[in-house]
């Protein structure tokens, strides 16, 4: 009986908000009335009040228990209350429509037109990051390794054999030697490089491809009418060419030796492209100069 009484209470508030067409009774004795707003309705608002009295007076008549009766009493109590008020339901749709933004979503231009600058400034990335793939980052860095006088340590001409024969075992050959040795090598153009660059411009292009599509909405060009922006994404297998196309890439190292007053570290100063130099490092078991090596947990378990 309780649930009852709410699905009751609930249907009658429903009528006081806003009439809808399961309440509308179908006798002529109401007729459609157009509201504030213009739209036909069902039942007239200045019958909602005699709609309501109306069925709460059928209540008792259905044997209903003591809490039925009383919810339905207090929303007729409310009914009466608020046709006592003044207050006029065209009234309130009159002031709901004159709203601002009324049916509408709002949003910030300022916060609109300053992340599209944001991302119009770093869309150029993608050109960058195709054009980078093509030649080599070169950067300098210096690592050391125990020395001569270190316990297990090496001296100058062992550091030096095991440079040559990793430089050897990646088909690096000597272009110059003398203080500084200089190796050229052939680095051979990767399918996956290309994959990966094709892949990254097509999410670039289809992210400013919907960036266009909010913004020129409704654009039309003679000839065309309204552009699918969303073709630009075609272009990206064309960055997979450019790289494909740029060939095999030759690169210099160069590797200079040194050794400690004390004889306790070897100085391996190495210039070169940056993805060679953290393979040699690390295959060398070397460390870079002024850095700590801490241990993983993998490698320590």
């Amino acid at each position: 009986m309780v649930s009852l009484a709410v699905c009751l209470t609930a249907a009658l508030a429903a009528v006081i908000a806003e009439p809808s067409d399961a309440f509308a009774p179908q006798t002529s004795t109401f007729r459609s009335h157009r509201d504030a707003s213009g739209k036909l309705s069902m039942v007239d608002p200045a019958a909602h009040v005699d709609l309501i009295h109306s069925t709460a007076s059928l209540l008792p008549s259905l044997s209903l228990s003591d809490a039925v009766l009383e919810t339905a009493a207090t929303a007729s109590s409310a009914v009466d209350a608020v046709s006592q008020s003044g207050i006029d339901t065209p009234d309130l749709a009159s002031a709901a429509s004159s709203m601002p933004n009324a049916g509408g979503v709002g949003y910030s231009k300022a916060s609109y037109y300053t992340t599209l600058g944001l991302y119009v400034m770093s869309f150029p990335g993608i050109w960058s990051q195709i054009k980078r793939s093509t030649s080599a980052k070169v950067k300098r860095k210096t690592y050391v390794s125990d020395g001569e006088a270190a316990s297990d340590g090496k001296d100058l001409r062992q550091q030096a054999g095991e440079i040559m024969a990793y430089m050897k075992a990646n088909n690096y050959e000597v272009l110059e030697a003398g203080e500084t040795i200089t190796f050229r090598g052939l680095v051979q153009k990767s399918l996956s490089q290309a994959l990966f660059l094709t892949f990254c411009t097509a999410l670039g292009m289809a992210s400013f491809a919907l960036v266009l599509q909010i913004q020129f909405q409704d654009l039309t060009l003679p000839g065309i009418g309204s552009p699918n922006w969303f073709y630009l994404t075609l272009l990206a297998p064309y960055a997979g060419l450019y790289y494909w196309r740029s060939g095999d890439r030759v690169d210099d190292i160069k590797v200079k030796l040194a050794e400690s007053d004390d004889a306790m570290l070897n100085e391996v100063t190495i210039e070169g492209n940056d993805d060679e130099l953290e393979r040699m490092w690390r295959t060398l078991d070397l460390r870079e100069k002024g850095m700590v090596k801490v241990e993983g947990l993998l490698e320590t378990a």
